[in-house]
């Protein structure tokens, strides 16, 4: 097919993915601001790409053209990309979902379950700027356990009027703005109580962007002492994060977001705020996340690949930076992360988890305005 719009912008990703997925959703707020996003059912309700400015306009979600092209059945994840993914946690432990019982904690024996990773999401409804998902599940964790659950999506496209409102202050008159957010729940459909004791699902966010040699990550922690609130950062997911790729200044974490290293970090709920962000400097892009979080600490589920003796001593955030794994890679690109809380439910009970992304585009002062007002730091502290 002949592509009418250049790659890397929103209109080639727009016609490559109608090639293979019929039933894509297009989602656009009607008004001149061009803000518009896709959805893709067989892929959990996956948002794939936004846009700020159009089918012309800069495409800010990674996509795996290769894999989608290829129909290829992978092992043991299918990569298929997207800006804002629906997936369930633990990923180890011996309360797993990734791992059966007794396997090593290694990438051989790492499977996503093919409900979060192959099977699509059944649309419910829809309109110009939001559409709804259901999904039945059935789950059994490393330890044993069945889970049997009911996952609803609401996806909506905010209003251009709206996201500074959810900023919390007035944004510069000449950006290009695209907003989205989910609202996910998980409802225990089954017979028996989730308990700590066999473990507990949590709801996990994860958004895949282009990388790129001038791109970084910055995560907001609470600021305090060390045997009060714990460590300020897990950087060892891979093995450490060398210091020439992250910084910690200002109270802010740095991670570089150029897909050249694999690297993870993670903050846990005594330190976490309920936002991150990113800033290509290459295309004047920065990407704020915002995300529910409780109002006081409590458990979250604990994905680190080996047996844990805290279990529920997990994090509430996580930035991911893809690299070379046994000479081979997944992708140019990195993620930001959120995740609920382990979810304590009892039959019928549900847990609701509500994640955020915004996209503003434009001149360096007009950004280094945001950054200021909202994270506290100049535009220019986005390098390490």
């Amino acid at each position: 097919m002949l592509m009418e719009n250049r790659k890397g912008t929103f209109g080639f990703d727009l016609q490559f993915l109608k090639q293979y997925h019929k039933d894509l959703i297009l989602l656009g707020d009607g008004s001149d601001s061009g803000a518009q996003i896709i959805i893709l059912p067989a892929y959990q309700g996956r948002v794939m790409t936004s846009t700020a400015d159009g089918n012309g306009g800069m495409s800010f979600g990674w996509i795996n053209y290769d894999l989608i092209d290829s129909n290829k059945e992978e092992e043991h994840f299918h990569a298929f990309g997207g800006e804002e993914r629906f997936w369930l946690g633990p990923e180890g432990g011996q309360f797993s979902i990734f791992f059966k019982k007794g396997d090593p904690f290694d990438f051989d024996h790492w499977y996503v379950p093919k409900a979060i990773d192959t099977e699509p999401f059944i649309l419910v409804s829809s309109s110009k700027t939001e559409a709804n998902f259901q999904r039945e599940m059935y789950l059994k964790n490393y330890s044993g356990f069945e889970f049997y659950l009911s996952v609803n999506r609401h996806i909506r496209l905010l209003s251009k009027t709206e996201i500074p409102l959810l900023l919390g202050f007035p944004l510069p008159g000449h950006l290009q703005i695209v907003g989205f957010e989910s609202n996910n729940s998980i409802t225990n459909t089954g017979n028996t109580p989730w308990t700590k004791e066999k473990g507990l699902l949590s709801i996990w966010i994860l958004s895949m962007f282009n990388a790129g040699n001038k791109t970084t990550i910055a995560v907001p922690y609470k600021q305090g002492n060390e045997n009060d609130l714990g460590k300020l950062v897990t950087d060892d997911y891979f093995g450490k994060v060398p210091v020439d790729r992250l910084k910690i200044k200002n109270g802010v974490i740095f991670l570089n977001a150029d897909s050249n290293y694999r690297s993870k970090i993670g903050i846990s709920p005594k330190r976490a705020l309920p936002i991150l962000a990113s800033f290509d400097q290459v295309n004047g892009v920065l990407t704020i996340a915002q995300f529910s979080l409780p109002e006081f600490p409590t458990d979250y589920v604990n994905s680190q690949w080996k047996m844990q003796e805290k279990p529920f001593d997990g994090d509430v955030v996580n930035a991911y930076n893809d690299g070379l794994i046994d000479g081979k890679q997944m992708g140019k690109f990195y993620e930001l992360e959120s995740s609920s809380p382990a979810a304590t439910l009892n039959v019928g009970e549900s847990m609701h988890h509500l994640h955020r992304t915004i996209h503003l585009k434009g001149n360096s002062n007009e950004l280094n305005e945001i950054t200021q007002t909202l994270l506290g730091i100049h535009l220019s502290e986005f390098s390490i």
